[in-house]
This record gives structure tokens, sequence and C-alpha cells, in this order.
């Protein structure tokens, strides 16, 4: 076999005694760049030479070599030695591995240090990382990795953090088709989906500069710098088992709470605890709210309060802080300006008296116990409570001279001629009433708020109720016309007649449409809602909406009956029968126009015969049963079921309660009272469902579910079921 010509003949390599070696006046390297030469004699002596030095022999003047030999490539690594040598921590003779080029070659020394720095392929970022995070996963810690490339403890964390994301977002940054300092704004959330999902709306955006990935990736979270925050804590948050996101590349402010819920439960807890506090001071009500709307306190008196005197101890702290402002005033009164440090201390000096000065104020016992207070948060997060307010009903009510007298002679005594003619409004015995948005904080529809007692409907629950049955209106007069046309004449007689006030009717007599605040989910998707918008697409599709000539032509020679019908369709949309928030001071609707506004709601629901058994409405688990106590599902049960049914439910958890009530009340026609009709809820004085029949209460066949018949004998199933 022939052997191949070698072409090429590599330079030997060999050890060399560090005395032999001297620099090269052929260095390219003159400008000191990365890593310092006493960082890499530290690393020398961690894990030695990981590359050898480039030498040539040194000739004497006859040409002969001298035994010594430079370095024209590797000056930094010979500098670095011949520290760890001063430092005598290698010997002068240590041998040096070194790669040794013919003296009579024909490339340069020069040529040799050029090369040897430009041909050089500077490691990826990308593969930097992920050799940290391997040093990391082989259980080297973050500070040995720190100390062994000569960088801080933070940079290896924001290494670490940036071979943490999506792999597949780490390929394209790989690609070069993402920046570097995109790549570091995809480290503020650690969710890989996310990340994905932001970087799949970005890529061919023309905004996806690294802040609009920074905001996408915490757009639903929260600042630490929120005052929700700052209230609640971040340590706080994190101890409920809340996560923060972090930037570690640039200022984050602290960093982004990830949920919002969680911390809005937590603030409204904190808030709640403070108003329970307060509630010791004896206060009637105490109105709890993370945002006070603009004129909260508007048609409520403010008390006027006293300053809290001083104690003996702050009238002799404030005394002195005093005395010492006032020197420092007269020793300097005669400059153009103070001095720095003496403005510092006459500002620190204000700031304590300032503080001395802000008393607390004490008010009128008799006044407290019909006042309340507002437990808030303030602008910058901390706690701000504003007290001693009264609202218009808990006003001293005055009571005319005739009455007094009245009372003075049926008790047998005369009129106290230096008597008020006031008396003080009732006073609550049941202690603070604490609220949030006008509802009692602290109510639980647990296992153990039943008590047995038929409480109201929870407000919201009524409101949504009473969304159904407006919708439920609204499709019953859109198809009569002349109960359209009675409900018209009556809005506007009313308008006519009764100019002095005119609130608290049903109809919205402009056909402003009423927008349900509170509904229920599945609303939309309602029997009645599908009736209207059918109706409605179909009145659209006719009508000529783009110009109002051709509309009034239309409407012109429209024939008697389409006219009504038309009518009647728009004059539906202005049927509000819906349950709001009673607002005393001035605001929405007073409390006897919601009364009336039901009151002709329930007459104009009589008149259409409205029935919502019809109109598809059924207690079901998330729309009704679950949303009231126990005692509320059991009733409803009763009633449409009886006594024996009721009682077999009474043992059960309520979540099982309201699934099986569901399933016994399903086709049964029980309505809530709020959705009854008043002219069927009393019969010859007895209670009536409406879409019940009379034999609604025999409950001799039920259909009991599983798991109220296991593990029974079959006798004492049917003695339950028949009983």
């Amino acid at each position: 076999m022939t052997k191949a010509v070698q072409k090429i003949t590599l330079s030997p390599s060999r050890d060399i005694p560090f005395d032999k070696l001297v620099l090269s006046q052929s260095n390219v390297r003159r400008i000191k760049a990365g890593v310092s030469v006493e960082e890499l004699a530290e690393d020398i002596a961690r894990r030695g030479l990981l590359q050898g030095l480039t030498v040539r022999p040194v000739l004497g003047a006859d040409g002969v070599e001298t035994g010594t030999f430079e370095i024209p490539a590797g000056g930094r690594r010979f500098q670095a030695l011949s520290l760890l040598v001063k430092q005598k921590r290698l010997a002068k003779t240590a041998p040096i591995p070194c790669i040794v080029r013919d003296a009579a070659s024909q490339i340069l020394a020069e040529d040799d240090s050029l090369a040897e720095n430009m041909q050089r392929v500077a490691l990826h970022p990308l593969d930097q990382f992920r050799a940290f995070q391997a040093l990391r996963v082989k259980g080297q810690g973050e500070e040995a990795i720190a100390a062994a490339f000569f960088v801080t403890p933070q940079i290896v964390k924001q290494r670490l953090k940036l071979a943490s994301v999506a792999p597949v977002l780490l390929e394209v940054y790989a690609e070069d088709d993402m920046t570097l300092e995109q790549l570091m704004a995809f480290t503020v959330n650690p969710d890989h989906a996310r990340q994905v999902q932001v970087w799949e709306a970005v890529k061919n955006s023309w905004n996806k500069e690294p802040y609009a990935i920074r905001r996408m990736l915490t757009e639903t979270s929260v600042r630490a710098s929120d005052r929700r925050a700052v209230f609640v804590g971040v340590e706080a948050f994190e101890a409920a088992g809340g996560v923060v996101l972090r930037d570690l590349f640039q200022g984050d402010d602290g960093g982004w709470l990830e949920d919002p819920a969680l911390l809005d439960r937590l603030v409204a807890e904190k808030l709640q605890a403070k108003a329970e506090a307060l509630a010791a001071e004896g206060w009637k009500w105490i109105e709890v709210a993370t945002d006070l709307p603009y004129g909260y306190s508007h048609g409520l008196r403010r008390l006027a309060g006293d300053p809290a005197p001083m104690t003996d101890a702050e009238t002799a702290a404030h005394a002195a802080l005093l005395t010492e402002y006032r020197a420092l005033e007269t020793e300097y009164s005669g400059q153009d300006e103070y001095p720095e440090e003496i403005d510092t201390r006459l500002g620190e000096l204000e700031t304590a008296m300032e503080a001395f000065e802000a008393r607390p104020l004490i008010f009128n016992p008799a006044d407290v116990a019909r006042a309340g207070a507002f437990v808030t948060l303030d602008r910058d997060g901390s706690l701000a409570v504003y007290r001693g307010y009264v609202r218009p009903e808990d006003e001293p009510r005055e009571e005319s001279a005739v009455q007094d007298a009245d009372n003075a002679d049926a008790m047998g005594q005369g009129a106290d001629a230096s008597g008020s003619a006031w008396q003080p409004a009732s006073v609550s015995s049941v202690g603070t009433i604490i609220t949030s948005g006008g509802q009692p904080i602290g109510a639980d529809l647990s296992e153990d708020e039943d008590d047995g007692a038929l409480k109201p409907l929870p407000e919201r629950l009524i409101m949504e109720l009473t969304a159904y049955r407006t919708l439920a209106l609204r499709e019953a007069i859109g198809r009569t016309p002349d109960v359209a046309l009675t409900l018209l004449l009556l809005k506007l007689v009313t308008d006519t007649f009764r100019t002095s006030s005119s609130s608290g009717s049903c109809l919205e007599v402009s056909v402003r449409h009423v927008y349900m605040s509170a509904q229920a989910p599945d609303l939309k998707d309602s029997v009645v809602a599908k009736l209207v918008d059918e109706r409605h697409a179909a009145w659209e599709a006719d009508l000529p909406l783009s110009d109002d000539a051709a509309l009034w032509d239309y409407l012109n020679v429209l024939d008697q009956g389409s006219r009504l019908a038309l009518l009647a369709h728009c004059l539906s949309f202005g049927i509000n029968a819906l349950h709001e928030k009673v607002n005393t001071y001035g605001a929405g609707i007073s409390a006897s126009g919601l009364t009336r506004r039901m009151a002709q709601a329930d007459l104009v629901a009589r008149t259409v015969d409205l029935d919502m058994v019809e109109a598809g409405w059924e207690p079901t688990v998330d729309g009704y049963l679950n949303r009231v106590p126990k005692v509320r599902i059991l009733e409803a049960v009763r009633e449409a079921k009886g006594e024996g049914t009721a009682q077999l439910l009474d043992h059960l958890k309520k979540g099982e309660m309201a699934t099986e009530a569901e399933r016994l009340l399903k086709g049964s026609g029980w309505l809530p009272e709020v959705l009854r009709r008043t002219d069927l809820v009393a019969l010859d004085g007895e209670e009536f469902v409406e879409g019940q029949g009379d034999d609604a209460v025999q409950s001799d066949e039920v259909d009991l579910p599983a798991f109220l018949t296991v593990d029974l004998p079959d006798n004492v199933a049917s003695m339950m079921a028949a009983e």
C-alpha cells in the first residue's frame, strides 16, 4: 500500500522552563481588553493552562539559538504566569507547554500573533447560558460559578434566567431571528406557553420592541408599586401563595404580582380587619372600599370633633422642639440663607412638630352612635380612615309641638317648656354594621351559615332574577300592541299631569336601552332573548334605517296593525323592571321610586299574562340554588314537592342538596317570590305558586336518587318515599 505524502508539517510542542521565556515585541495586542491579567492568573491557578504558548527561538548576533524563546502569541497568558511566579505560587523553572515555531519560518511573528487573535470564534451567548445551566444542574451554586468565571452572582442569575426561556424561543434566538434584548424581555414571565403565545403575536408585528413584549407578558399582573400591593406587602402576598414576576435585566419597580384576584382578596381582608378594629370606637356603620367614588360624602353631615389633648410628655417634647426651632431661627436670622445642615434640621423639626399637632379628633359618644366612618386606601397605599359622617336617615327627627302635647297629656304630664323640639333618631343596638359596596361583609353561604332563619335573597341575585323578568316583559310587550299603547299612554299621562315627579316608572318612554348590569351568564341564550332578537332582526331587515325621509314614507304607509306591532316592539326596549340598589343621597333611584317601578311592572305582567315558567326560567344550581342558604333550598322543595321530600334532603351538604333540588324542581313550575305575580301568590288565603298544580305537593311517588336509598331496606325506602 502506498503511503500518502505528508504535505503539512506542524510545529512541534515541548515544555520550556518559565525562566527561558520572554515577551516578543512582535505581539500585535497593545490594548487591554476582556478578562484582566489578575483574573486570568487566578483561572490558571485553579484549572491549569488550557492553551499553550506559541514561541520562537531567540537568535544571537551570529544567528545561533541562545536557548531563550520569545512569545509572539500568548502574551497575556505569559503575564498571568509571571504574576503567579511573582506571588511564589509557581516556580521560576516550571515547565510551560509551548508550540515552537522554526526560527527560519517564512511566517512572520506578527502574522502568528494576529492570526491567533483574529481567527478566534467567540462563544455564542446561548452556548454560554446553557453552559452555566449545565454547571448549575451538576451541583455548582451561583456563587461558585460566579467565582470561577470572575463575574458577579447577579450576572450568573441573569444568564441562568435566559437559559430558562422556552426552548422554541431559544432556537429562534440561536438562528438570529430574535435579539438578545427581546430574549431578555421574555424572562419576565416563566410561563413557556405564554412566552410562545406572545412571540407568535409580535414576531410579524411592526412593534416587537422589548418593552412591548414585557407589557404583554405582564398585562394580567399588578405592579408591585400599585397601592394595593403596597398596602398588603409583597412578602404577605407571597406567603399567601402569590407569585411575583421579576425582571433581572432592568429596573422593575419591585416586579409584578401575578394573581390580581388573590391580591384583591388580601386587600379586602386587611381592610375588613381594620374596620373591625375601628368598630370598637362605637360607630353605627363603617363602609369599606378600596376606592371611594368621587362625592362619596355627598349628602352626609360631617361631625365637628375636638382635637385630643396632648399628654404631659407630648407637651414637653413639643415645647423642646419649638424652643430649638426658634433658637436656630434667631441665630441665623441675619443671613441671606440658612446653611444646608441648618435648613435640613429646621425641616426635621417642622415635621416632628406637625406630627404632634395632627391630633386625632374626639367626638361626642352620642354623635358617634349615629355616625359612621369610611375605611379605604390612600393614593400611596397607606390606610385612610375618614370618621364622623351622619346619614340623613340617622339625623335627629323633629316632632311637632302638638304631638309633644298629646304625648304629655296621655301620660298625665305637662309639656316641658324648656325641652327640645326634636328627638334623636333611634340608634341600632346590634353593633357596628360593616359594609362593602353597600353589602354587609363577612357573610358566608357555607354549611354553617344556615341557622334555620329565612333571610332575604341576596341583592345581586334579585338583580339577576329581575333582569330575566325584565327581558321576559320586553318580549311580552313587543307582541302585545294594545298593552304597549296603554303603557305608553300611562307614561305620557304621568309625565303630563304629574309634573312634580315622574320617577319610578317601569317604562323609559325615550326608549333608551336599559343595560342590565347584573345578569346571569346564560341570559343571552334564554328563550325570551332569542324571541326578542328574532323579532328585532325581522323588523331591521324591513326598515330603511339609513335615510330619514325613506323611513318616514315607510312608516306613513304602514297599515294600522303593523304600526301597532312596530310601536309595541320599539316600546318594549324601554321596559325597566330591574331591581337596583337604592341610593338615598340623590343619585340613582330612591326607595319609593323602586317600589313604584316594581309595582307597575307587576301590573304590566298581569296584563300580558306573563308566565316566567313559559319564559324559560328554571331553578338551576348555578342560577339560584347555590346562591341561597340551605333553608331557601328546602323551602323551594317543600313548596314544590311537599314536606316529606324536603325532609329527605335535610341532612345533605349544601352542594349535594342544590344538585338534588335542581333535579326535583325541574318541570315543577316553582318560582322564587321575586319572579311570581302578586295576583297569583295568594288565593283563598292559601299560598299558591305560579305554574304549580294542585297535585304538586303530593309526594307519594318521589324518584329518589341512589345516595338517598343506598343500604336501606326496601320497606324503609318505601316508607320514606310515602311519608
